[in-house]
């Protein structure tokens, strides 16, 4: 999952923070596609169907969704590529693609949890879905692709932080970025191996905020970065867009945004939607009803002095 890439690796800072790149791209965020890629689609060509923003990406006769941002754009796959909808593969292959034809690190995919069912199998359990019935060579793939950059736990804007659940406390891109790049490496030296549910296990011991699921029953309090529920965000949680809890709009509650939306409207007509922030704004663009797009303008996260 996820192919090796032409493109050179990411590394820090511009692996961890938008401030990093040389321009002052704006960034656009879409989460939880789930393998519905034709959602998706419509979501990211909103802002092509808008008079006041340039297009990020376009489509070509197939339907296919080529870069089309220079560096004027960073695109964050906010995690939860794969699974319940029947188009996972076709998901990843856009999202390669978008990848090799961006201009290095203005593509981010950032993990959510069914991201972590392809890298500990085992411990989810998840065998009658994408995650868990990838090969040993795509785990290695997907694996590789951390250590190069290019997928990561957390990806710092300019207002928030954008991570899949994210977490109620303060925390460095960079840090939980590392942590996963060592425990993606862990797994990798015991790919196949007859006691990987054993490793994984460590792993999630070793490495709760990156790789935890919290408590029994999941996404509870104390879960990682790529489980905590939304609910569980607390009035003075860190600025962050996630995605993982399903809403009808995306919807902020105190600092957080939440902008998983896409199988919560994928039997009604319109509701896709993409988060876009710049250093000034923080807005949300999304496709009526009618095939038109509409806007709207969240009021910028309070930061601490």
């Amino acid at each position: 999952m996820l192919a090796a890439h032409e493109t050179d690796a990411v590394a820090p800072p511009a692996r961890d923070s938008v401030t990093a790149l040389q321009q002052t791209p704006t960034i656009v965020s879409i989460s939880d596609i789930h393998g519905f890629l034709g959602e998706a689609r419509s979501a990211l060509l909103t802002l092509a169907d808008h008079p006041e923003y340039d297009p990020i990406v376009e489509s070509d006769a197939a339907r296919r969704l080529h870069w089309a941002g220079d560096e004027g754009y960073v695109l964050v796959f906010n995690g939860d590529l794969i699974d319940r909808g029947p188009q996972s593969d076709r998901v990843v292959e856009m999202v390669d693609r978008l990848i090799d034809e961006a201009p290095p690190g203005h593509v981010r995919v950032t993990v959510g949890n069914h991201e972590m069912g392809v890298l500990t199998p085992e411990l989810y359990g998840w065998s009658n879905w994408y995650a868990g019935s990838r090969s040993v060579d795509e785990r290695r793939s997907l694996i590789e692709q951390i250590q190069d950059g290019h997928v990561v736990a957390a990806y710092e804007g300019y207002n928030v932080t954008y991570a899949h659940a994210g977490q109620p406390e303060p925390y460095d891109a960079s840090t939980v970025n590392n942590t996963l790049v060592e425990g993606a490496s862990a797994l990798l030296e015991g790919l196949g191996e007859p006691n990987a549910i054993d490793r994984e296990a460590a792993i999630v011991d070793d490495y709760p905020r990156v790789f935890g699921y919290g408590d029994e029953s999941s996404r509870g309090p104390g879960a990682g970065i790529s489980w905590l529920d939304f609910e569980y965000m607390p009035e003075d949680a860190p600025p962050q867009v996630v995605g993982h809890s399903r809403q009808d709009a995306p919807i902020r509650r105190e600092n957080v945004i939440c902008e998983n939306v896409i199988r919560e409207n994928r039997r009604r007509d319109g509701g896709e939607a993409v988060v876009v922030e710049t250093p000034d704004s923080v807005r949300a663009l999304g496709r009526t009803a009618e095939g038109g797009v509409d806007e709207h303008v969240f009021s910028l996260p309070v930061l601490e002095e």
